[in-house]
């Protein structure tokens, strides 16, 4: 869940915790968009400034008063950035040590500027080396051990960076190679449900790629992206059932840090 400091959400921490009180869920956990120092990450309108953390730390502790009071548990997180940039992982990797964030989700937003410029210097041009790239980054990612949960896990498919369609069956032994570093690395896959209302209108990740991961025995955590209020928790009972045929058995969230799991 995201607040109006990243720019481009809507709704007080509050009104988040209200409506997860309503479709009783018992636990949240607010991730906006972590600070950079690097213009090519498009700071304006789409992440924190470093000066907002203060501020975040204050709306998300204030939102853990209200949900105890209203029996919900509110918890303190950070989504944080995937790049090859080491200033910038650095930068982000100090924030992190400084905080006490129960949670640490990352992102590869590929339709970043930066992105796009490393792939154009490159000579990354077809969708097949996109993609290769994109999920050889996100394998890094999650090899870095900075991130708890690797969050939309193939959002690749969005915001027309691809000429064509991406079919996982298509690019099955990049995915698998990706999944096997994340295995390898304990690091969890976020479903994420917002997949369900852009785009092609799929969950991520594809039940494709969900099926190989949980062949490898990958944990899961579950969010919804929320940007506004009324999106908290939502498609979640339709995507767990889905899963579930598929072999998932527990979902998990992180505490201080630690991962706990929800048998389901």
């Amino acid at each position: 869940m995201h607040t109006p400091l990243c720019g481009h959400a809507f709704g007080s921490p509050e009104e988040y915790v209200d409506t997860a009180i309503r479709k009783g869920v018992s636990l949240v956990t607010f991730t906006c968009h972590i600070p950079m120092t690097g213009a090519g990450y498009s700071q304006e309108g789409i992440r924190m400034r470093f000066q907002d953390i203060p501020e975040y730390r204050r709306m998300i502790s204030d939102a853990a008063t209200y949900g105890k009071e209203n029996g919900i548990e509110v918890l303190y997180g950070i989504e944080a950035e995937i790049t090859p940039e080491r200033s910038e992982m650095d930068s982000m990797r100090a924030l992190i040590e400084e905080e006490d964030f129960d949670f640490v989700l990352g992102s590869l937003h590929h339709m970043m500027p930066f992105w796009r410029q490393l792939m154009h210097s490159q000579n990354i041009h077809s969708d097949a080396d996109m993609i290769r790239f994109y999920f050889e980054n996100i394998a890094a990612g999650a090899q870095s051990g900075l991130f708890h949960s690797i969050a939309h896990p193939d959002v690749i498919r969005l915001y027309s960076t691809l000429e064509g369609d991406f079919v996982p069956a298509d690019h099955e032994a990049v995915i698998k190679d990706c999944l096997d570093s994340v295995a390898e690395s304990g690091t969890c896959l976020e479903i994420n449900t917002s997949g369900l209302i852009k785009g092609d209108f799929v969950v991520h990740p594809d039940p494709i790629i969900m099926a190989w991961a949980i062949e490898r025995k990958i944990a899961f955590t579950i969010g919804s992206d929320s940007h506004s209020p009324d999106r908290v928790g939502e498609n979640f009972e339709q995507v767990i059932e889905e899963f579930q045929e598929l072999g998932l058995r527990e979902l998990n969230y992180f505490k201080a840090g630690k991962r706990l799991s929800v048998a389901l």
